[in-house]
């Protein structure tokens, strides 16, 4: 079970809850919590004024609230602010965002009960997830439509997935022994005022992405000896030479995957350099490394965040502060996700091009067949495979383009810079489930090129990287002798790629060497 502090939530913690372990609050956060939570009480019972919890919200700000009306105006908030359209997020995305927004509430800072914490929980551990349009978000003051549809169970309305079964929310959390909220000054605010949507989706991406870094690698190699091309490009002196980090540990990653391999030439004579596709992998792979780790750092700093607005600072003594300001704008996370989307976009421009020197003859100088078939005219071969993955690799040019590079005023003009970071995290999925897709396809042809070359020099040798690369594709797709339904067997691919598993193959045998 994952304990949540706020202070300490990661990454790889975000997919472990996601594929399904249970979550609890620290009981060592409740002081904080109930601190913050009874300045918002003494608040409310003295008349004070504060933004969204005696008065309204957005261009409402200066509208005073009843202190018999503050619990009412939260409902109202979740309901009206309740106004997303698009297809809805899928489960795992929602379980990211269920415990993003716990982990965020338990730092103190909200001014909600302990209840509210543990209603998120709960949801969570009974896997009741709140259906939630993908569509709506500006990004600032947050995510606030996703998060009104991710509250609005939380009060019993709406609707959830539950056992696979779509239903209202109150029939769920009946069938669960779960109490409806009732919300009280704040809480609706707290729970709607943040970053939880582009911050959990980015987390699973994240992890993606750096699967997908690591796959293409295994991809760019095995191409590499499929087009007899050399490893001299990837000599440590070159890199330490230019010394980016991760790109010096994406060539030495690459020596390793090559290291014994036979199908690779000398390149101290003859052809002494290969196409930039390939001489060039440690470079352009160890850049994306790059955008790939920054956002995994912007990641890990937000989800132990507080950022949702006005936040409440209790001194020693009790005395509270609370301060309206602007931590719910999502633009570091807005940045970070163009940047990787900008990143995994090039990833897969290198891979199309790889796979259209492995199909094109004329550009590998007839190491290969064209299209990788026997039989040209008679039958094309990976012809169209290639097509597929160009057609991936140009739609993504139009996604990479920065969300954050754009805003539009919103509440009247009072909220009027926003940052776009769950459009700039919507897009990143999509790239990356491309380019999944075009590194699964590089395999694909790669394993038929080494294929056609071992007809040639049987005794030849993979890399011990890559050899274990092969033998998987090997397990799921045969050497195509002949022109065949391809969709199927490019569809294995992708999930061989997506799903990790060639690089946890690859691994374990580096690993187990």
């Amino acid at each position: 079970m994952l304990i949540i502090t706020g202070q300490d939530l990661h990454v790889d913690d975000v997919v472990v809850v996601v594929n399904g372990e249970p979550v609890a609050l620290d009981p060592g956060a409740l002081p904080g919590i109930e601190r913050s939570r009874a300045a918002v009480e003494r608040l409310v019972a003295d008349g004070e004024i504060a933004y969204g919890i005696t008065t309204g919200f957005g261009r409402f700000k200066d509208e005073i609230i009843p202190p018999d009306q503050v619990a009412q105006l939260q409902v109202n908030l979740v309901r009206s602010h309740a106004a997303g359209m698009g297809p809805e997020l899928d489960e795992r995305t929602v379980r990211a965002m269920l415990l993003v927004r716990a982990n965020t509430l338990a730092l103190g800072y909200s001014g909600v009960r302990p209840v509210v914490i543990e209603m998120l929980l709960a949801l969570l551990n009974h896997a009741i997830h709140p259906c939630i349009p993908s569509q709506g978000s500006l990004g600032a003051s947050g995510d606030l439509a996703p998060l009104a549809h991710l509250t609005l169970p939380l009060i019993g309305e709406g609707e959830v997935i539950m056992q696979g079964e779509r239903m209202a929310a109150a029939e769920a959390l009946g069938r669960a022994g779960i109490a409806p909220l009732v919300l009280q000054a704040k809480e609706g605010l707290a729970l709607l005022n943040g970053t939880a949507f582009m911050v959990g989706l980015g987390a699973r991406l994240v992890r993606r992405a750096i699967n997908l870094l690591i796959t293409a690698d295994i991809a760019a190699c095995l191409s590499l000896e499929a087009l007899h091309g050399t490893d001299r490009a990837y000599d440590p002196r070159v890199h330490a030479a230019r010394p980016h980090p991760r790109q010096i540990d994406c060539a030495a990653f690459l020596r390793t995957l090559l290291a014994g391999s036979t199908f690779l030439r000398d390149g101290r004579s003859g052809t002494v350099q290969d196409p930039y596709t390939l001489r060039c992998v440690p470079q352009v792979h160890g850049a994306a490394r790059d955008a790939v780790a920054y956002a995994r750092w912007v990641i890990d700093i937000e989800l132990n965040a507080a950022n949702d607005n006005p936040l409440i600072f209790v001194d020693e003594e009790g005395r509270a502060d609370v301060v309206s300001a602007g931590n719910f704008h999502g633009e570091p996370i807005a940045i970070a996700m163009d940047y990787a989307k900008i990143a995994v976009t090039d990833l897969g421009n290198m891979s199309e091009r790889r796979i259209a020197r492995l199909v094109d003859a004329d550009s590998n100088g007839g190491v290969l067949p064209m299209f990788l078939t026997a039989q040209g005219g008679l039958e094309s071969g990976l012809m169209i495979a290639q097509y597929t993955a160009a057609s991936l690799a140009t739609e993504n040019k139009v996604l990479a383009h920065p969300a954050a590079a754009d805003s539009i005023p919103s509440s009247a003009n009072v909220e009027d810079h926003v940052s776009m970071g769950a459009t700039a995290a919507r897009q990143l999925e999509q790239i990356l489930t491309h380019v999944e897709s075009i590194v699964a396809i590089e395999l694909l042809a790669a394993a038929q090129g080494v294929d056609f070359r071992r007809q040639r020099m049987p005794d030849a040798r993979l890399g011990k990287g890559t050899q274990a690369a092969y033998d998987l594709i090997r397990n799921h797709v045969p050497f195509l002798a002949c022109d065949v339904h391809l969709a199927p067997y490019m569809e294995t691919m992708r999930q061989l790629t997506a799903g990790s598993m060639i690089k946890d193959a690859v691994e374990s045998a580096l690993l187990n060497d």
